[in-house]
């Protein structure tokens, strides 16, 4: 048995690497063809009918595509688990290519939703096959889901440190101390398969060990700053985004996800049109932001950072496929950057990159639920232990301020708030 079962992490891991990689490639095929090019470069020259059209068209062809197999939508990785320990759901290889599919068409004509939560789900579905495969017993479904979502992880973001911590707060703290070495595995391998085709996020200005008591104590300013945009994200997405939702449920039921399809290709096309760096997944901001050394201007960081929030919260209710990992990570790098240009404004003499990396971590792990993941993160990705005692901190006292007013659901992060309409 415990061969079969290593057998199945390691073919799970081998699988997951060249699956992302695969999909990370098509997503880029797709938004060169669709924008004839880099968006960047290209969106300036494109016509206003065209930039409309494009992510109107595709989030149609995605909800679509979901109305003929609910496995396509985004899913928590515990609700896949328990629905298929108890016969609700069942993952065919059909299913895994059509989610591909959906979530490149999301990402590539411009949603604002991340690679992380499909290959998550990527990772599952070949995790599940490979249970098959080897006739598994249907107790180590879970287990074998975990692992298949750690070594997706690990792939995307080429940190196996990162897929492990991710899966071991979603769904693997139940055995981790039986199976944790099945998940490492899974992710080490999907992690050596993916570093020689995909890019790391990577901090280039790492102090290592080193710590500056400075940006420690200017970080217990940064804690109320970014908790007031969190309140914005969380207030947009549970109150106002919701009770339009409750509107049109009341009175267009049956034309909600198609009125929604339009509102979505309607706010992407606007912010295409308006700014295209707040578009798509955010990677190459968060990349961008996190080794920035010269200046951008404050108005236009704030601009970004308002439509990108606004961008991924109707990505949610316009059913694009996709996670909401990396596009948290990048409002919260440019919330970063923006209070490091703030502060320079004032005097204070700090490098708005390292706050830029603190934000991405934070405003992942507490709008996601994922604190160990977001320390993780930040330190695999920058080794510096000044963003990492930062994030720490800040992660858990934003968290708090944040559960004041709203609560968060770990399931509810990638889907609408459920309906209740009042009788």
């Amino acid at each position: 048995m415990l061969l079969k079962v290593l057998l199945a992490s390691l073919f799970t891991g081998l699988i997951s690497g060249l699956f992302i990689t695969f999909y990370e490639y098509l997503i880029d095929f797709l938004r060169t063809l669709l924008f004839f090019g880099n968006p960047f470069e290209t969106v300036a020259s494109l016509p206003t009918w065209y930039l409309y059209l494009v992510p109107t068209v595709a989030i149609f062809c995605v909800n679509y595509l979901i109305s003929k197999d609910r496995g396509i939508r985004e899913y928590g990785l515990n609700e896949i688990a328990d629905s298929m320990t108890q016969n609700k759901m069942t993952l065919k290889i059909k299913t895994l290519f059509l989610k591909v599919l959906a979530s490149a068409l999301s990402l590539a004509s411009g949603f604002p939703v991340g690679t992380e939560g499909p290959s998550a789900g990527i990772g599952a579905m070949i995790a599940y096959q490979m249970h098959r495969l080897f006739h598994l017993p249907t107790l180590l479904i879970k287990m074998m889901i975990s692992v298949g979502a750690s070594a997706g992880i690990a792939a995307v973001f080429v940190s196996p440190l990162t897929g492990i911590a991710f899966a071991v707060e979603n769904i693997a703290y139940q055995f981790m101390k039986q199976y944790i070495g099945y998940l490492i595995l899974a992710s080490v391998v999907a992690f050596a398969v993916s570093i020689h085709f995909l890019e790391p996020i990577l901090f280039q200005h790492s102090l290592g060990r080193r710590i500056d008591n400075e940006y420690l104590v200017v970080n217990l300013l940064f804690i109320p700053f970014i908790t007031l945009f969190i309140y914005f994200y969380l207030f947009l997405k549970k109150r106002l985004l919701h009770m339009i939702d409750l509107e049109i449920f009341k009175k267009f039921s049956l034309y909600r996800h198609s009125i929604f399809a339009l509102i979505g290709g309607g706010v992407v096309g606007s912010i295409l049109l308006i700014e295209p760096h707040a578009a798509f997944s955010g990677k190459a901001i968060v990349m961008h932001l996190i080794n920035q050394q010269s200046t951008i201007p404050l108005l236009f960081i704030f601009m970004v950072i308002v439509l990108r929030i606004i961008g991924t919260t109707v990505a949610i209710y316009a059913n694009a496929v996709g996670g909401i990992f990396l596009p948290l990570m990048s409002i919260g790098a440019l919330i970063g950057y923006g209070f490091g240009e703030l502060l320079a404004l004032y005097g204070v003499n700090i490098e708005p990159f390292y706050f830029a990396a603190i934000g991405a971590a934070v405003f992942m792990g507490v709008i996601m639920k994922l604190p160990l993941t977001a320390v993780v993160l930040a330190m695999e990705t920058t080794f510096d232990y000044n963003v990492v005692i930062a994030t720490g901190v800040s992660v858990v006292l934003v968290e708090y301020f944040s559960t004041l007013y709203f609560t968060i659901k770990k399931r509810d992060v990638t889907k609408a708030d459920a309906l209740k309409p009042k009788v």
